[in-house]
Formats: C-alpha cells, structure tokens, sequence
C-alpha cells in the first residue's frame, strides 16, 4: 500500500477501521500524546488536556487501557498513588501521532491561510 492507495484491499481498510475504532474521538490521542511524555497521575492529565471532564477522562483512560495502549500503575501508598504510562504498544503510535501532527499544522496554516485572504478581499 505504500504510495498508492487506490489499491487498498479489504484487509487494508478494515485495518484502518480498526485503528479508528481504537483511536477515534476528541480525546484519545490528546491523552496518548500527554502520557508518551512521561509517567503522570490523572489530575497532570487533566491540566494537561484543555477542556476534557474527570469523568471523560477516566473513561477514555478504561478504553486506553482495554487496548494495551495505557498501563495504570498503583502504587502502594497511603493515600494510594495512581499513575498512567505508555506502553510499548503505545509507542508504536509514535510515527503516527508525528505524521497526524505534522497534517494538523499544515491544514491549520491552509484553512487560516484562505480564511485570512477571504477576509482581505
């Protein structure tokens, strides 16, 4: 598949869902990218991450989990500690979450580009 995707097989684009199902939403990736940073606790999560709930996020953090892209450490303390790391399947996401990064800036610069000189004209 690589450089053309007009030949996509169905076990390409079930892959692909697949991958979505996994990644879909506003707040996976954003959780993922906080957490590849280093080891935090769920409140560094949510300062971290504008606008998302406690309630959203431990959410989103079970599903993480579930599918090995988040591991959830506690230590035993009192009062407990709770702290989420990646994983090494997580890290396999690197190239992806750097390829989406790169995307999202050039489209930004494009969209607020256009709406920038429609404004002028």
């Amino acid at each position: 598949m690589e450089g053309n995707t007009s030949n996509c097989s169905k076990k390409d684009l079930r892959a692909v869902r697949d991958a979505l199902e996994v990644l879909s939403g506003k707040w996976k990736l954003q959780i993922l990218i906080a957490i590849l940073s280093g080891n935090k606790r769920f409140k560094e999560i949510t300062r971290e991450i504008d606008g998302i709930s406690d309630r959203m996020l431990s959410k989103e953090l079970k599903e993480l989990e579930a599918h090995s892209l988040v591991k959830r450490n506690v230590f035993d303390t009192f009062p407990p500690v709770v702290e989420y790391s990646g994983t090494d399947h997580t890290n396999s996401l690197e190239t992806v979450i750097n390829s989406l990064k790169d995307w999202g800036h050039l489209h930004r610069e494009k969209v607020i580009g256009i709406q920038n000189n429609s404004l002028i004209n």
